[in-house]
């Protein structure tokens, strides 16, 4: 079964930087769009960026101007690039994709989650 696996995230200071990757443990299909979630204590989980296989972006608009999402297609990797970090950004993110297995149907995937921490 595919799985998303994350890496990066960690603690930082307010104003800094952390950049955060997800691949697809096996080759899929398809993948459509892959995106970048996250929550906080106490709030649902909402969008921070998505970005279609064809490139076309979408931010919340709290990080706009501050996150680059990214993605490459032949490694089935999005990356989340995260500028200017501020105490408010601190959450679990979690990655999310919408593929087609090599076998099955498309459906949403989740990754595990990464701890983003900005310290103030």
């Amino acid at each position: 079964q595919v799985q998303l696996v994350e890496s990066g995230g960690g603690l930082v200071q307010a104003g800094g930087s952390l950049s955060l990757s997800c691949a697809t443990s096996e080759r899929a299909f398809s993948i459509n769009t892959m995106g970048w979630y996250r929550q906080a204590p106490g709030k649902q989980r909402e969008l921070v960026a998505a970005i279609t296989s064809g490139g076309n972006t979408n931010y919340r608009d709290s990080v706009k101007g501050r996150f680059t999402i990214s993605r490459d297609n032949a490694k089935n990797t999005v990356y989340l690039q995260m500028n200017s970090l501020k105490p408010e950004d601190t959450a679990v993110y979690y990655c999310n994709a919408n593929l087609i297995p090599l076998f099955g149907s498309r459906r949403e995937y989740w990754g595990q989650g990464t701890q983003v921490t900005v310290s103030s």
